[in-house]
């Protein structure tokens, strides 16, 4: 019966229009729909690179640095004496309850599994025994006691080994999903774009058709459902281009910054934390070959890695305002070096006391220089990361309104296309 039904409607120009109108109907609210879904997908897409993926893998960064610097201090405070200074303690205190904080964030953060959730794991089981040693070093230097040296060395090696190590996997975990996250924004809308470019087809057609059997240029209701598809049509290409825009500045002029800024500020803390115990051990550690001091050879290393990353993150600076403190950086570790030079001179020649003046004395020392290059890169980074979100920001807004205005603009062309059908069906009534 409803077979027959079908062949009869199909060999009239009744039920041809009938079914005409349904088929037009059906595809623009399709396209409506599909457009909403996959937009959807990718401002939610977006937005995680906004509010999770990068958040989360800044987070990681400053764990890193956190951990890093509360190495350094602590080498720092040692070599005051015995009695270490307030200030040096507070910000050791102040670098692992910031670890502690983002290590809890972190894990907020993750779904309880993958490589993430063990390398935060690795950290929080490991950064007491840290804690630990450090407090034993301490313990022992306020007594005057040799073995506070052997100590800190320990606690070092913990850091360097174990702790440094995890928390570098879990920023390479977080900056891969943050990478996930801007591909998934930027893919283009394929199959609502070619159904979008059918729809219209479809449409015009039909408009074609009608033309052909009245000869009247327009149908006010096939006309709706054309532009309405048009305008969603427009406002896909152009709201992804617009996205994918604001992404492409993200990328290049926001994250790979602040990665290379990263490795800068990692460097310089590794470089601080090697000189320090430099001092500490006294010649008592060498390289694997046996011939070098162990923390001046990482020193050395560590230094030419931070200006490599000055260079880089100096030509990748767009502004003025991020390439500023990138010079800064750059001036300070050059004079960081010379006092480290003049240091290591004073210590060859067998004046302890005038190498630790150089490397924590009052005045013109190599922890001056770091303090300025940190400050420096601090200030850097919290450029690019504004950078970063401003950019990324806009990109998620250039998606947000269109799913629910493609789903709305569906369901008008989709009433134009049947509205203008039935305008002619009535001519046969």
């Amino acid at each position: 019966m409803g077979r027959e039904r079908l062949r009869v409607a199909t060999t009239t120009e009744p039920g041809r229009l009938q079914i005409l109108g349904a088929v037009l109907a059906l595809l623009v609210v399709a396209f409506g729909a599909v457009t909403a879904l996959q937009v959807d997908d990718r401002a939610g897409a977006a937005d995680d690179v906004v509010s999770r993926s990068q958040p989360l893998s800044a987070d990681a960064a400053a764990i890193y640095r956190s951990l890093a610097d509360a190495d350094t201090t602590a080498a720092s405070g040692f070599l005051a004496g015995t009695l270490e200074p307030a200030e040096s303690r507070a910000r050791y205190d102040r670098d692992i309850a910031t670890a502690a904080r983002l290590l809890v964030k972190a894990a907020a953060g993750t779904d309880g599994s993958g490589e993430s959730a063990r390398e935060i794991a690795t950290l929080n089981e490991q950064l007491p025994r840290y804690t630990g040693l450090v407090e034993r070093a301490r313990a022992a230097n306020r007594q005057g006691l040799p073995l506070g040296g052997a100590y800190l060395r320990y606690a070092n090696q913990q850091m360097t080994s174990t702790l440094l190590p995890a928390a570098e996997r879990l920023y390479a975990a977080e900056t891969v999903r943050l990478q996930e996250d801007d591909e998934s924004a930027r893919a283009w809308p394929l199959l609502s774009l070619g159904l979008g470019l059918l729809t219209l087809a479809a449409l015009v057609w039909a408009q074609r058709r009608n033309y052909a059997k009245t000869h009247r240029v327009f149908n006010h209701g096939l006309l709706a459902a054309t532009a309405a598809t048009v305008v969603v049509v427009l406002w896909l290409l152009a709201a992804h281009t617009v996205a994918r825009t604001g992404l492409n500045s993200a990328r290049e002029d926001g994250q790979e910054s602040l990665q290379v800024l990263n490795v800068a500020r990692i460097s310089s803390l590794t470089a601080r934390a090697n000189e320090n115990l430099t001092l500490v051990a006294r010649g008592a550690v060498l390289t694997e070959d046996g011939k070098n001091d162990r923390y001046e050879a990482e020193y050395t290393a560590s230094m030419a890695a931070l200006t490599d990353a000055l260079a880089t993150a100096g030509e990748r600076s767009d502004d003025d305002a991020g390439r500023t403190p990138v010079d800064e950086a750059a001036s300070r570790t050059g004079e960081w070096q010379q006092r480290h030079k003049d240091a290591r001179a004073k210590d060859d020649a067998g004046d302890f006391e005038g190498a630790l003046g150089r490397i924590v004395g009052a005045e013109e020392t190599t922890g001056q220089s770091f303090d300025q290059v940190d400050a420096a890169l601090e200030r850097a980074l919290a450029h690019e990361q504004a950078e970063f979100t401003r950019a990324a920001g806009d990109a998620r807004d250039a998606l947000t309104a269109l799913p629910l205005g493609a789903a709305a603009l569906a369901v008008l062309g989709a009433a134009g296309a049947v509205l203008g059908i039935n305008r002619r069906l009535s001519e046969y009534r």
